[in-house]
């Protein structure tokens, strides 16, 4: 197996404190790949980088016309979102609209990460519901679907017809039958693939036509950043420095994703240790280095050589791409 190869390093002074590695795969439409890193055959759990593929069946089923869902629903759907009210209401009034409530939820209950969402619940003396939990809109989306299919309560079960249908979509998308699925932080099945399937699935979301699933979920994803995640967000704040040309999202353990359409191109990066830091100066370089982000953006320069405060506020240190990385 190929080894991890250098994709984020961390600069004190001029000494090179710390490394990340990792491995990248750029497929195109054809799900081959034009350029890797690493082990592209690196096996992998998605994490929520994938919830793109995870909302197939909600439309491929008919549940999402059948419910008369909107680009927003299908944004909330692909979402890791910061349990503000931006999130929250929505989600809830789609429950609503299902005649279900918090309780229907297998998600489970998380403070939000939005600042005035979790001070409201602090200075109520209020704790956290399930709607709060980044993957609601997930779940109201597998919700809708298992209303759709007559599904018993426990949606999340391996064995569930949503979960089913879940994982169909996915041996799709990535064009290889998944070797297992491990539990992921939300209670749903993740379903594993190597770093170049997941890529390949991207490559998918990129040049699938306009009337197709996969082009309304990332056509929901590139005109609503702010649902996708939140204020302050890699994924928010990169999208819409990308003026909604390309579709990005972040995965637990150091998972990231870029959907090109532009270019037809589908990008997958691990990084091995996990790091979100890393994770984010990678694609924000891999992005650049394509042609579809500004260098000098601001929310470029918030995650690619971009510099690591002290207590004090003082510029101790800098994140930083990897050289091979920045050169491809």
């Amino acid at each position: 197996m190929t080894i991890p190869a250098p994709l984020a390093e961390l600069w004190r002074a001029d000494l090179l404190e710390s490394l990340h590695t990792g491995h990248v795969a750029i497929c195109d439409e054809n799900g081959e790949l034009i350029e890797a890193m690493g082990d592209a055959d690196a096996l992998i759990y998605p994490r929520s980088a994938c919830k793109m593929v995870q909302a197939l069946p909600l439309i491929e089923s008919g549940a999402a016309d059948a419910h008369g869902l909107r680009s927003e629903h299908l944004a909330l759907a692909c979402a890791s979102h910061n349990g503000a009210a931006i999130h929250t209401d929505p989600v809830n009034a789609w429950l609503g609209d299902l005649g279900l409530g918090d309780d229907d939820f297998r998600c489970g209950p998380q403070w939000p990460d939005d600042a005035d969402a979790n001070r409201h619940l602090i200075k109520t003396d209020n704790s956290p519901c399930q709607v709060h939990n980044n993957c609601s809109g997930k779940h109201a989306g597998f919700l809708t679907l298992n209303r759709h299919l007559g599904g018993s309560a426990d949606y999340v079960d391996p064995d569930h017809p949503v979960q089913i249908a879940c994982r169909d979509a996915f041996e799709r998308a990535t064009g290889m039958e998944t070797p297992g699925f491990g539990i992921d932080g939300c209670s749903a099945p993740n379903f594993q693939t190597t770093v170049h399937g997941l890529a390949h699935a991207m490559a998918r979301f990129a040049s699938a036509p306009d009337d197709s699933a996969e082009a309304r979920l990332r056509n929901a994803m590139m005109a609503h950043p702010e649902l996708v995640a939140g204020e302050g967000r890699a994924c928010t704040e990169l999208m819409r420095a990308m003026n909604g040309k390309v579709a990005i999202k972040t995965g637990a353990e150091g998972v990231f994703i870029a959907i090109i359409p532009e270019k037809r191109l589908g990008v997958a990066l691990k990084v091995s240790d996990g790091a979100t830091r890393a994770s984010e100066c990678a694609i924000a370089a891999i992005l650049v280095r394509l042609g579809v982000l500004d260098a000098d953006h601001p929310a470029t320069r918030k995650r690619m050589n971009a510099p690591v405060l002290n207590r004090r506020g003082i510029a101790a240190a800098e994140i930083r791409p990897s050289a091979a990385l920045v050169q491809g």
